[in-house]
């Protein structure tokens, strides 16, 4: 069982706290989005209304890429959006940062700096040689208890996440506190239960297919986007050279085998996309997967509308849904139909749960809302449905003793 905030006494305690608001950064390096920051806030607004004393660990972006960056305009945001001032300083574990978190007062909040700019973070560990890093024996120190709110990285064993709870009492956050509380009792939902997998996170996908339908927690998968592809030539249909190819280039062509074996072994509770959208003379135009010609070069972008109306039917009967994946190319106006439809069909049922990660840029960007539960993490959610532990979880649960009477 992992303690959570409730469990903490937080007044006068020096917390690190473990977030991820990993954003998408805009051309002038600030942030573009700030749905990952907004999450955090009832956590951290937690903490320093009761009194403790904050110090955020976070990473954005990985090395090479245009995204990473400092973490000083996303300290300059979460000032925003608590309503408070909140510090940022350009280092993490170093002595200058070790006195700028010793000297906090109580209500205080410091952002210390990208965890991935120092090499160790964007590698994994175990739990014990994690907590052996620069990161864990510089910061630790001058840290009284750590908060993992950063479930959309608890599929990972880096040293901020699995490092610090080995050392340090362990807590969760409320993000986390609720994601492990819904994702960890989907056998408690509603039946019928339908499964929607989209998207091109294709060996994770059938890792989730496998494991929901050899456990019956799951009635029906629907499958879209890149899984729904590997899925149509695992049965057998071409579907040209473009999406072939893609399928390829990723390096899914061993999975088209996996898909074959389970459509031998599952296939009358996995529904299959019945037509496709491809761009032709600039325009969104619908084919039938029997009726692709030989030789196909158009790249099937999105369901089309047969499918669209023989998925709705399934959801109509579904008690409980959990998406995960777009449908087809969303971003691009002609291709947005099928994650559109499909997820505004899915807010009709009782119970419907929202995979992280694209599905939830998806839903921001089309403007889909209604859902019982919209996870923060993709991979990390992904792993929960197909029951696998999440080493971060697992470093809190099995860290050193938590349990401290909570403020009166």
């Amino acid at each position: 069982m992992t303690d959570t905030l409730d469990d903490l006494a937080v007044e006068g305690t020096t917390v690190g706290v473990r977030v991820d608001i990993n954003s998408p950064i805009g051309d002038d390096g600030t942030l573009a989005d700030d749905a990952r920051l907004r999450a955090h806030v009832d956590t951290l607004s937690e903490l320093l209304d009761r009194g403790g004393r904050v110090a955020v660990l976070a990473h954005q972006g990985r090395p090479g890429g245009d995204d990473f960056v400092s973490l000083e305009s996303h300290a300059d945001r979460l000032s925003e959006l608590l309503g408070q001032p909140v510090d940022y300083v350009d280092v993490t574990f170093s002595g200058a940062a070790r006195e700028i978190v010793d000297d906090l007062a109580n209500g205080d909040c410091v952002v210390l700096e990208n965890t991935r700019f120092y090499s160790e973070e964007y590698m994994e560990f175990e739990p014990e040689r994690a907590a052996q890093t620069h990161l864990v024996e510089g910061l630790a120190p001058v840290l009284d208890a750590y908060v993992n709110d950063a479930f959309a990285a608890a599929h990972r064993s880096q040293p901020s996440l699995v490092g610090f709870p080995t050392v340090l009492p362990g807590y969760a956050g409320r993000v986390m506190e609720s994601e492990l509380d819904v994702l960890g009792s989907i056998e408690e939902t509603p039946e019928p239960r339908v499964y929607v997998l989209g998207g091109a996170k294709v060996t994770d996908s059938i890792d989730v297919a496998w494991s929901v339908l050899e456990k019956g927690l799951a009635d029906h998968v629907l499958t879209a986007g890149v899984v729904g592809n590997v899925f149509l030539i695992a049965d057998g249909v071409d579907l040209g050279d473009a999406s072939s190819d893609f399928i390829y280039d990723q390096g899914y062509w061993d999975e088209i085998d996996r898909a074959a074996d389970l459509l031998d072994a599952y296939g009358e509770h996995v529904a299959l996309p019945r037509d496709v959208a491809v761009e032709r003379d600039g325009e969104r135009h619908e084919i039938g997967v029997n009726a692709l010609p030989p030789k196909n070069d158009e790249a099937a972008m999105d369901i089309g509308s047969s499918t669209l109306a023989y998925y709705e039917r399934l959801l109509e009967d579904a008690g409980t849904v959990i998406l995960n994946g777009p449908a087809g190319v969303f971003e691009e106006d002609a291709f947005e139909q099928g994650t559109r439809q499909l997820y505004e069909a899915a807010t009709d049922v009782e119970t419907s749960i929202v995979g992280g990660g694209d599905t939830a840029s998806a839903l921001r960007r089309l403007g889909v809302e209604g859902f019982s539960h919209v996870s923060t993490g993709g991979g990390a959610a992904l792993r929960m449905l197909t029951a696998e532990p999440l080493p971060a979880v697992t470093a809190l649960e099995n860290g050193p003793s938590q349990r401290q009477p909570a403020d009166d």
